[in-house]
């Protein structure tokens, strides 16, 4: 198992090194830079200029990005170029909100989607209800469902806050409030995703041969289906959790920027507004880091799960 977690390890480190490459050069390729954005339009080319000059806009690409490299290796990503604040600081205390986002609704998204699954496997009428819910739920856009619920919820029936985040760590009660609808709102399509994959592979364990086996051994149903089919089918389900999470992250951008959550994703927003690409830079490092460490555990999974993938 350690082999295969250094394995997986080594090759996240030419990932991380292209995804920082990557944003550093489209940023460049973007209309205007922070010296224009801090400026405003009313400024002259001169002042413009002279605020490049002292930012460091001015050097070639190449040395911007050596620059930085070499400083986010030690641990510093700089300084942001509109608020003056480390960036670390700066995603260090909007790392909470994302993660209690994006873990709350991959959780909520695995235990009922998984808990379909296994009952449509089954077959009847909840198959059908899957596939035609699992339709409906990946065609909604995130952004739409938010506002959606935000006007039900808590503009009409005023359940729920519209918008704001209260961290764990002031008032728990307020904090899981405060993450009701942000959550429902990334975890339905995820919902529908899981439930389908946990349907189709816990459909292939049950008409396994094996499965026939512990049924003509009198083996009761119940232990079938959970303590010996779900874990044959557990490597696909895995999967798709994990790339829920990573389709999670991608969706804080909008789901955050909707109900006013101060995470990496409205981070993200707000940083290429104002092309601000040291927090652009941290954003990008922040989420790599995200999508290495999940991957990382769900290879981990995998090994515990298939005995098979610790030797390959």
């Amino acid at each position: 198992m350690l082999k295969l977690a250094l394995r997986r390890l080594a090759f996240s480190v030419p990932l991380a090194l292209i995804a920082s490459m990557l944003s550093f050069v489209l940023m460049a390729f973007l209309p205007g830079d922070a010296a224009q954005s801090l400026l405003g339009s009313n400024a002259t080319e001169t002042q413009i200029q002279a605020l490049r000059d002292e930012l460091g806009l001015s050097r070639p690409l190449w040395e911007q990005y050596w620059n930085w490299l070499t400083s986010a290796l030690r641990g510093d990503f700089g300084t942001s170029l509109v608020s003056r604040q480390p960036v670390a600081e700066i995603l260090n205390a909007r790392l909470e909100p994302s993660l209690s986002l994006i873990i709350g609704a991959t959780l909520v998204a695995s235990i009922i989607g998984i808990a379909m699954g296994i009952r449509a496997a089954k077959r009847g009428a909840m198959g059908k209800v899957v596939d035609s819910g699992s339709l409906i739920a990946l065609a909604i856009p995130d952004f739409w469902l938010g506002l959606i619920l935000v006007v039900l919820f808590a503009v009409q029936w005023k359940l729920f806050p519209p918008t704001g985040y209260v961290s764990i760590s002031k008032n728990p009660a307020l904090w899981a409030v405060s993450l009701v609808l942000p959550i429902i709102t990334l975890s339905i399509p995820a919902m529908a995703r899981i439930a389908k994959q946990t349907r189709d592979a816990m459909s292939t364990a049950l008409n396994s041969s094996f499965v026939r086996t512990l049924r003509a051994a009198a083996v009761s149903e119940r232990s079938i289906v959970h303590r010996h089919a779900l874990r044959n089918a557990a490597v696909p389900i895995l999967t798709i959790i994990g790339l829920v999470f990573i389709g999670a992250l991608a969706g804080t951008v909008a789901v955050e920027s909707i109900f006013a959550i101060p995470g990496l994703g409205s981070t993200a927003v707000q940083a290429t507004a104002a092309r601000d690409l040291p927090l652009i830079q941290g954003v990008v490092v922040y989420f790599t880091l995200i999508v290495i460490v999940v991957n990382l555990l769900v290879d981990l999974a995998y090994g515990y799960f298939n005995p098979r993938v610790r030797v390959r």
